[in-house]
């Protein structure tokens, strides 16, 4: 493998979803109350978001090195990028990959402050960046300690749509807070499901995620409760046709019964897991999007 594929390895672009449509989510939301999106914005906006994402993998895999160290587990979704542990990317790219993507979310920062007028685009990037650094690294690690996975949801699930709001609007005042209701659910739900078939090397680690603590067991049931409960609240919730809202959650709800299905065979290193973990993962997903392109319809 040459240094260019290992990069892209470590760079892991299929995670970009987890940042792209929640920030996409915040701006239709704008779009839906005024008709209008200014594309300056847009732009700088998804690039903070390709920025945020890269400072995320990056960093991540140098916080866990030594528990990927002992995972035999891991699936595309989990377990890092593998490239540190294999020696693909030396400590010191890696650290230099991460200063660089903190001075381009910075660089971002500056832009929308200085030439959108956006004054609060900094300390909104600041949030984002140093929620990452309390996931992972000391004094906090949430992720170890237990939490990590409401962290997570915080970020994905709270701060990017309203920064994504906010950057189009100017301000958070008139942000659609009850969208919160489904998007949260889903997004611990992701976040519990990506630390499901790491579980061995995190316990034999001391790593507090959900699984650990629960047990997997459990984890996969409240896993699945909290992605029905997303779907069921999306339907209450979403001001659209009923139609609209049934065709958004055909998918979602064809990935909760793919849950309930695997849910038995569903241990580490199986196949059955790593399909688990999609079908959850598709249903956060996929939900975010779709309910951002119905704001985006009208």
């Amino acid at each position: 493998m040459n240094k260019l594929q290992a990069w892209l390895l470590a760079s892991r672009p299929a995670s970009q979803t987890y940042i792209f449509f929640p920030l996409l989510l915040g701006q239709a939301v704008h779009y839906s109350r005024t008709g209008w999106i200014d594309w300056s914005v847009f732009v700088l906006l998804h690039l903070y978001g390709l920025f945020l994402q890269l400072f995320i993998v990056y960093a991540n895999d140098r916080a866990d090195i030594e528990t990927d160290r002992l995972n035999t587990t891991y699936t595309v979704f989990s377990g890092g990028s593998r490239t540190l542990v294999n020696g693909l990317i030396s400590l010191q790219e890696n650290y230099a990959a991460v200063l660089y993507t903190v001075a381009l979310n910075v660089m971002v920062g500056i832009f929308l402050t200085a030439v959108c007028g956006r004054a609060l685009a900094l300390p909104f990037i600041g949030l984002s960046l140093g929620l990452l650094w309390m996931y992972s690294f000391s004094p906090v690690r949430l992720s170890y300690r237990g939490g990590g996975e409401l962290l997570q949801m915080f970020g994905v699930g709270l701060v990017l749509p309203v920064f994504g709001y906010y950057g189009q609007a100017g301000d958070a005042a008139r942000f659609e807070w009850a969208l919160l209701a489904f998007i949260l659910p889903g997004q611990l739900a992701c976040a519990m499901a990506t630390a499901l078939p790491d579980e061995p090397s995190d316990r034999a680690s001391g790593k507090h995620t959900s699984a650990v603590l629960l047990g997997p067991g459990a984890a996969k049931l409240v896993i699945i409760i909290l992605n029905a409960a997303a779907i069921v609240f999306f339907l209450l919730l979403m001001e659209v046709s009923p139609g609209s809202r049934l065709a958004a959650t055909a998918v979602p709800s064809l990935c909760v019964a793919g849950m309930l299905a695997l849910r038995t065979g569903a241990v580490p290193g199986t196949q059955h897991l790593a399909l688990f973990v999609t079908c959850a993962i598709g249903s956060t997903v996929l939900l975010t999007a779709a309910t951002a392109f119905l704001l985006f319809a009208g």
